[in-house]
């Protein structure tokens, strides 16, 4: 089991945008949500980068709350956390397109009712 810091999660938007602003970051988070509990390794040999180049980028995700880690064993197993860029998403997303895409079912209702 996984268990998620709400410390990770205390809004800290600043962290989240940083994290994702780098495509390497962005494909860890991707590879991740392929399927999640990847070792340092198998995320290693993914890219065309050092362990420890790979080890730093995780460091930011985990800063972040994007990722969060667990050992099993000798293995540090490495998880996708997605409520941080789902807070993401309610802030600064969902409530940019709220006016347009009611201002979109409120046009469809009307040409749906001239038709």
């Amino acid at each position: 089991m996984v268990t998620y810091a709400l410390a990770a999660m205390d809004g800290d938007d600043d962290r989240v945008f940083k994290a994702l602003a780098d495509p390497t970051r962005r494909h860890l988070l991707d590879r991740l949500f392929e399927r999640d509990g990847r070792t340092l390794h198998e995320l290693v040999s993914e890219l065309e980068m050092t362990r420890f180049g790979v080890m730093k980028h995780l460091r930011v995700l985990e800063e972040a709350g994007l990722v969060v880690s667990r050992r099993r064993g000798r293995h540090k197993l490495h998880f996708l956390n997605p409520v941080p860029i789902r807070l993401i998403h309610d802030r600064w997303i969902d409530k940019y397109t709220e006016a347009r895409v009611a201002a979109i079912l409120e046009l469809k209702d009307e040409l749906e009712k001239e038709a």
